[in-house]
């Protein structure tokens, strides 16, 4: 009869040990595959893990996030996103360019990759540059990064344009372009 006790409660154990198991696991299978809703300028976007949020390191920044680096790369990258408002921050043209000035090749500027589409009735530019990045703020004291790369995205909000720009190594900035692209799908426009 005790035996039978002692096998009937090694059994409830097991039992409790898988389901506790099970648990753990659809939580990690959650947590992995967490997302966020954010909104700037009359625009939404979806951000999902790996990409995780940081504290904002400017007040230009509606939100920043940081991107995992690549194999062999020796810091991660980073997504800022930037609204200025109905009318401020430049127009589209004018911000591709900024974005090209902030890249050296071959002794001059970057030429920049520039492809416009169209996503959820939103117009979006994209844009790809790479080169030796300088890294810092306008008008003030910038630090050179060789062989970087940039994504960036200006989707034409009802309330201004909001930027997307992503920075970092070239190895994880590639690597980060299919999220990149697949996250541009998420923009979309916030009716009023």
């Amino acid at each position: 009869m005790v035996l039978g006790r002692w096998k009937g409660l090694t059994e409830m154990r097991s039992v409790f040990t898988l389901l506790l198991l099970s648990g753990i696991f659809v939580a990690s299978v959650a947590a992995a595959e967490q997302s966020s809703v954010y909104t700037a300028g009359g625009v939404s976007y979806e951000i999902k893990s790996p990409w995780k949020e940081m504290p904002v390191t400017s007040a230009m920044r509606q939100a920043q996030f940081q991107i995992p680096r690549a194999e062999g790369d020796n810091e991660d990258g980073e997504m800022g996103v930037f609204h200025f408002g109905a009318g401020q921050g430049g127009d589209v043209e004018a911000n591709v360019q900024r974005w090209a000035g902030q890249f050296r090749k071959d002794g001059g500027s970057a030429e920049p990759v520039v492809e416009k589409r169209e996503f959820n009735g939103l117009r979006v530019t994209v844009v790809s540059l790479e080169g030796t990045y300088m890294s810092g703020m306008p008008m003030g004291p910038q630090t050179p990064k060789t062989n970087f790369a940039l994504l960036g995205a200006i989707a034409e909000g009802s309330q201004g344009p909001v930027f997307f720009k992503l920075t970092g190594p070239k190895k994880t900035v590639d690597e980060a372009r299919d999220e990149f692209n697949q996250k541009l799908p998420m923009v979309r426009k916030i009716r009023n």
